[in-house]
């Protein structure tokens, strides 16, 4: 189930095409074979330190859950708990907490800071969100689709709405993964070059559109999340109107059969109905309860 050994896994996972397709593919196989109880790897005596700048209900339930499951132990710091780059520098924190535990799982505002905690931490970092990415629910995304249709490679995905930091590591896992991808965003609100470039050189780039309808048109699977990052309250009201025509709702799928997705926490009647959400075309509790099979098979795969 490990990676071959003239392609080691990585250290550390920033964003997902720190992963090579093989290593993608063998996080994704061990997470199967993790929630199936087929793969009984432990993790004992081993601890993974939690950094969170922004709440989270998915982050923190998935990772202490599965670590615990593994048979190590998570640990909690919150922003009461530790003030990074405020109480003492970020490379200071990472170097103290090396001698501490196994892994950081840090989710932060800004990248660089995760970026700094990864030069300066002997042990493997893992990026929990931050503002430019986040890879573990990329990896959960990935999981989902695969369990739905039994592969990847033929599979047709819609991304509609904002190009987030969800979208944008969405996209690059979708290129490393061969996964073929159209994201319709609005004017000003795309993924913008860098992930589509990354993409691209990982082995596909998106279709770039600006029609909701044409993006979902063949899709096999339609992703959404928030309109409104958490952190982007103040820009609310200028965001919304860029939005009208993007929500998932019944006339906008009325002519595909596709499975919905959405990362959650979902804002109900904005970027996606109640209907919608609730219908039995949606795999979104599929992938919230995969936030912890994937990670599961993260930390495996960066400690064991």
């Amino acid at each position: 189930m490990t990676t071959d050994t003239d392609d080691p896994f990585p250290t550390d996972l920033l964003d997902v095409d720190d992963l090579s397709s093989t290593q993608l593919g063998a996080v994704l196989d061990r997470a199967t074979e993790l929630k199936a109880g087929k793969d009984l790897t432990q993790l004992p005596r081993s601890t993974l330190a939690m950094l969170f700048e922004k709440p989270s209900t998915r982050t923190r339930a998935s990772f202490e859950t599965g670590m615990t499951q593994l048979g190590g132990h998570a640990m909690f710091l919150g922003p009461d708990d530790i003030q990074l780059g405020h109480g003492e520098p970020l490379k200071d924190t990472a170097r103290a907490l090396s001698g501490y535990v196994d892994a950081i799982m840090a989710r932060l505002f800004d990248h660089s800071d995760l970026e700094t905690l990864a030069e300066y931490a002997d042990v493997p970092v893992v990026n929990g969100l931050t503002d430019d990415a986040h890879p573990c629910q990329t990896l959960a995304d990935l999981l989902t689709i695969r369990e739905a249709f039994g592969d990847l490679e033929d599979v047709s995905v819609a991304w509609v709405g904002d190009g987030n930091n969800v979208a944008r590591s969405f996209a690059v896992g979708c290129g490393v993964a061969g996964v073929d991808l159209t994201v319709a965003t609005p004017e000003g609100y795309g993924l913008g070059e860098d992930p589509i470039e990354r993409a691209a050189a990982a082995g596909s780039a998106p279709t770039m559109t600006d029609s909701p309808a044409d993006a979902v048109a063949d899709a096999d699977v339609v992703y959404t999340d928030v309109w409104v990052s958490m952190g982007q309250e103040k820009l609310r009201e200028e965001k919304l109107p860029a939005f009208e025509g993007y929500q998932l709702n019944r006339d906008l799928l009325a002519d595909t059969d596709a499975r919905v997705m959405h990362c959650l926490p979902a804002h109900r009647g904005e970027e996606i109905t109640d209907d919608v959400l609730e219908s039995d075309r949606t795999l979104v509790w599929e992938q919230a309860e995969n936030r912890m099979h994937a990670q599961k098979a993260l930390l495996v795969e960066l400690l064991a």
